[in-house]
């Protein structure tokens, strides 16, 4: 047959990647590259044919001229199937050969310059050459077809229906596995009977290699008795595994698995386990995903410290001193971590112990558990709590789940290294519940010292001694930590730094920490202690001390700016120029009115940042006798306001009120900074007294502050947080504070210089509030007045109450 090739034409041009299509065959295939998406796209909507070339190299993404054969196929697209991921389904029908002699475009897709190669009509001699060679490949298609299993008889039917020895040998090559190469060189035979040759050659070479397979089949069939059929396909991998040289790699796994049992000087119970896991991996399929399994199992059985366990530093002096250089302040925390190594040294058997330490943000809860760590030289393992919802995070999941894998608990002893490390369990107060379970009722038995000496991981299935274990806990509050959680804990509480502490602890530690981190010597910044009160009081607002290492580090990377610029040798900071670096200062201290005001009450408020001075405003107005409360009020505060109305309604007539203000006067209280939700009791003998002055329009004196929960009948009940609020009240000028009597015992853990600069008045009831708050009494205080907690001397005012 004369092959004559016809004048170039241009059409969209589609690069194949492991597939070749013949002519007047049919082929379906998956298409995601846009560009030959495009070209599919374009010759379906245009009704023009598209070339289908095969790529060299199947790496190659956007193949040129040189990645593509010479010899492709003209082809109709037939059908355009859509499917999800950007990728399109596409049936193709092969037209005829052609040349590709060139790539005029490649960009939004390819168009190919094709040289159409049209066979002459007629058919090809039928020589006995011919006939010979066309018997050949029909006995070696059938050979094919029986090993392969995956021809199907109307494919071979076809095939002895045609005699034409090019369509024979298209046909095949279409329809049988063979190697792109070697499809392509079949499709770029123009000759009919040598492509039969060339297909004949191929095939030949297929049917030795399936032989070859079957008779590696035979010998594993050979090779399984009775007994070991059920272990068939391990057999066959070990006989491939023979043939390339591979068969001892399994045996010396196995043996690697029990040398390091043995080594690893496990307890009983455990190695028992560990050694039937090994006998069962040493019967899996290589590759099986139980094998997987039970290798991850082993692995993370094998690198817990079992029996490791390090020796604790009991030298209290020395821990002290450790301690010491690390944090300022922090002394009960400090105090109790020397009595847990002062009873260590003297009962060397006492178990863990667990610790809760509770403070706001930013107060070195997290540090000093490092700082504990190092002081006992113990291990550390930090595991954050924060926003966990599963009991599996506590307890692992089972080893036969996909991605198993132990729990928090036992992956922190594992990257501890050690059976009795310090375990820092961070963020308590964060944890969750959901449908998946409550972590916190599975940290019940991790925190018992009388059930975590067998704590079981559902993960390892094996009893892990958990006794040792040193535990701290941090949490911010208490109130969202389960009762009987909070009962296995001894808790510590960290309240808010002095402005004192602030300035030691920037001085001793956050300068010099930020100095070192921005390369700078102390001969480079200079610091007065003027201009870091300023910055406490007036760039920080916070309980701990982040925000005022932020502010410290940038100053120092404005110094280090002046360094390099300016090529200055120091920089000189002081509370006068510190606004040049830091910008204005976002603080201002509250400012106190001068004269005494009618129905204004200075309270006292605790925030996590610390303590505020709260105003109370009241005004009374006629009306109707309606009580407003404004100013972002909880229900709390808005009960608290309700019951100083009626405990000032009792006392209308000792006051000097008119007994029916309640129904002809209005009072509006007020809190100011309406955009801050407050809510609370501790204001109440603050709203009382704002109330008695407003009504009676008696003055409150200036630079008294209190704090008080108010009842009824007039009594004065204790409240929380006095630290924060004492330390308010200093830092806003304030000289006197009126406290509750309860709160008396409270004022040993005050700062020293806050209970030196304020005055004390405890009081148990309204009456000795309002005798000593407004300017002139209207009321005479009960018997038994204590006097104030104060070393100064002060005169009395006749009512038993110093001023």
């Amino acid at each position: 047959m004369i092959l004559t090739p016809i004048p170039a034409v241009t059409m969209p041009a589609l690069a194949l990647r492991g597939l070749t299509i013949f002519p007047n065959m049919s082929l379906h295939f998956d298409v995601g590259r846009s560009a030959s998406i495009k070209a599919l796209d374009e010759a379906m909507a245009s009704g023009h044919p598209i070339f289908l070339v095969t790529q060299r190299n199947l790496s190659v993404e956007n193949p040129g001229r040189e990645d593509l054969y010479t010899v492709g196929t003209i082809s109709t697209v037939r059908q355009i199937l859509r499917l999800p991921g950007d990728m399109v389904r596409v049936m193709v029908e092969g037209e005829q050969r052609g040349w590709l002699r060139g790539l005029p475009q490649t960009e939004p897709y390819l168009v190919a310059e094709v040289e159409e190669i049209l066979p002459s009509q007629g058919k090809v001699r039928n020589t006995p050459r011919t006939e010979a060679l066309t018997r050949q490949v029909y006995e070696c298609f059938q050979q094919y077809a029986e090993l392969a299993d995956k021809i199907t008889p109307d494919i071979f039917l076809n095939v002895l229906a045609n005699e034409e020895p090019g369509y024979i040998a298209d046909y095949i090559a279409q329809n049988i596995i063979m190697r792109t190469g070697d499809k392509q060189e079949i499709l770029e035979e123009l000759n009919p009977v040598r492509r039969l040759e060339k297909l004949y050659r191929t095939l030949r070479r297929e049917v030795e290699i399936l032989e070859f397979e079957h008779g590696m089949q035979e010998k594993v069939r050979d090779a399984v008795t009775q007994s070991q059929k059920n272990y068939y396909l391990r057999e066959q991998l070990r006989v491939i595994q023979n043939e390339l040289g591979e068969g001892e790699a399994g045996d010396s796994e196995i043996g690697e698995y029990r040398q390091k049992i043995a080594a690893a000087k496990l307890p009983a119970a455990v190695e028992e386990k560990l050694l039937k896991e090994v006998s069962r991996l040493e019967k899996q399929p290589f590759g099986s995903a139980e094998g997987s399994v039970i290798r991850g199992y082993l692995d993370v059985c094998l690198e817990l410290p079992w029996t490791k366990r390090t020796k604790d530093r009991v030298d209290v002096e020395t821990a002290r001193k450790q301690l010491d250089a690390d944090h300022y302040g922090l002394d009960k925390v400090k105090e109790r971590i020397l009595e847990f190594l002062a009873v260590k040294q003297l009962a060397p058997d006492l178990k863990g112990q667990v610790l809760c330490l509770v403070g706001p943000p930013g107060v070195g809860k997290t540090s000093i558990a490092m700082s504990m760590a190092k002081a006992m030289h113990r291990k550390l393992g930090r595991i954050s709590l924060g926003g966990v919802h599963d009991e599996a995070e506590i307890r692992g999941h089972r080893k036969t789940y996909i991605g198993s894998m132990p729990g928090r608990i036992i992956e922190g002893i594992r990257q501890a290294g050690s059976k009795n490390p310090l375990l820092l369990l961070d963020e308590i107060d964060k944890v969750g519940a959901d449908h998946r379970g409550d972590p916190a009722s599975a940290l019940l038995e991790v925190l018992d010292g009388e059930q975590n000496g067998t704590f079981r991981d559902n993960f390892l299935e094996l009893p892990f001694d958990l006794s040792e274990v040193f535990f701290i806990t941090t949490a911010n509050t208490t109130d969202t930590i389960p009762r009987p959680l909070l009962d296995r804990m001894e808790v510590i509480e960290l309240t808010t730094y002095t402005d004192e502490e602030k300035l030691q602890i920037a001085k001793q530690h956050l300068l010099p920490k930020q100095l070192k981190r921005h390369g700078l010597k102390k001969t480079q910044l200079k610091l007065t202690d003027d201009a870091l009160r300023a910055i406490i009081t007036g760039y920080t607002k916070e309980s701990g001390v982040r925000r005022l290492e932020r502010e410290l580090g940038a100053l120092c990377r404005k110094t280090a700016m002046r360094l390099v610029t300016e090529h200055v040798k120091s920089v000189s900071v002081t509370d006068k120029n510190l606004e040049s670096y830091l910008g204005i200062c976002r603080y201002l201290p509250e400012k106190l009115e001068k004269t005494p005001q009618v129905g204004v009450v200075n309270g006292l408020a605790w925030t996590s940042v610390g303590g505020e001075l709260l105003e109370v405003e009241v005004n009374v107005v006629p009306g109707t006798g309606k009580l407003e409360l404004t100013g972002n009020l909880g229900d709390v505060m808005k009960e608290s306001a309700h019951a100083a109305l009626s405990c000032i309604r009792s006392r209308a007539q000792q006051l000097g009120i008119e007994q029916d203000f309640y129904k002809a006067k209005d009072i509006h209280v007020h809190f100011p900074e309406g955009a801050v939700p407050k809510d609370g009791p501790s204001a109440g003998i603050a709203i009382a007294t704002a109330m008695a002055s407003a009504l009676t329009d008696t003055p409150v004196k200036k630079g008294i502050a209190m704090t008080g929960e108010i009842t009824l009948r007039g009594r004065v009940l204790p409240i929380g947080g006095l630290k924060e609020k004492t330390m308010a009240a200093l830092r806003n000028g304030i000289h006197t504070v009126i406290i509750p009597a309860e709160n008396r015992k409270d004022l040993e853990e005050i700062d020293q210089t806050v209970r030196k600069a304020l005055t004390f008045l405890p009081v148990e009831r309204v009456d000795q509030v309002l005798a000593a708050a407004l300017e002139v009494p209207v009321t005479a205080p009960q018997e038994g007045t204590r006097l104030p907690e104060s070393g100064k001397n002060r005169t009395s005012n006749g009512f038993g109450l110093q001023q």
